[in-house]
């Protein structure tokens, strides 16, 4: 498949100022942005099948899981062509594949923050593995309150005609990092964006009483269990390393 290949489509018809496109109009687009999707399937399916061998070999072979959670999802077609066309970029597969880069995207919810780099650190010390970008919300919170890890990595995909590179969106949180994170989508999608001024102190004051429940629940770990020796799998020096690499990203 060439990477310069533009994907064939019709106009998008514009109603005010959203992007419509009916049922037949993304069939008459044809096979070439059907491919271009799967190719973001197989990529997202690549990452959860890492994530879960890693999970596995956790709870078999160090009886401890530092992954709560997994979720995923590939945005559909009609999205996809809506933001390519609000943020003018070139209908090409190269430009879209340079230009959006979560079109596939995993969450991985852990319980604790130090899962949060040892999973990061696991995953992108991969052979097959790039880091394209890393956004690190847990150590440089938004103004707002949000945390989170987000990385764009790159992974290679096998089809029958070769090997294609993909980005995957991957975000690493914890589980109240996740809650809060949650609860602020749902406000912002109520108020379109235009959230009052004292609820958005309200979140800010409950990202920072998040942010103290991680604490007080790692703190809690430590106490029953003691601080992990040189030789676990999570290696407070090895934590360490890695955020020292993504601030080098």
């Amino acid at each position: 498949m060439s990477n310069t290949a533009p994907i064939p489509r019709a106009p998008l018809p514009v109603i005010g100022d959203e992007i419509t496109i009916s049922p037949s109009e993304l069939r008459s687009l044809g096979g070439e942005l059907q491919r271009f999707m799967l190719e973001y399937r197989f990529a997202m399916q690549e990452i959860e099948t890492k994530l879960a061998i890693l999970r596995e070999e956790f709870v078999h072979m160090h009886e401890y899981n530092p992954i709560e959670h997994v979720s995923s999802r590939v945005k559909s077609a009609e999205s996809l062509l809506s933001k390519v066309e609000r943020r003018g970029v070139s209908p090409e597969v190269g430009a879209i594949r340079r230009e959006i880069q979560d079109i596939a995207g995993v969450r991985v919810t852990c319980a604790f923050i130090r899962d949060v780099y040892r999973l990061f650190g696991l995953l992108t010390q991969q052979d097959d593995i790039t880091v394209l970008e890393v956004e690190d919300y847990i150590e440089h919170p938004k103004a707002n309150g949000y945390k989170s890890l987000h990385a764009i990595l790159s992974v290679p995909v096998y089809l029958s005609s070769g090997r294609v590179d993909v980005p995957v969106e991957v975000q690493f949180r914890t589980i109240a990092m996740d809650f809060w994170a949650s609860l602020e989508h749902k406000i912002y999608y109520k108020y379109q964006r235009q959230v009052p001024e004292e609820m958005m102190a309200e979140l800010k004051q409950a990202a920072d009483s998040a942010a103290e429940l991680d604490t007080r629940m790692q703190s809690l770990h430590v106490q029953m269990h003691g601080e992990p020796p040189p030789t676990s799998p999570i290696n407070l020096q090895e934590i360490r390393e890695v955020r020292e690499r993504i601030r080098r990203v």
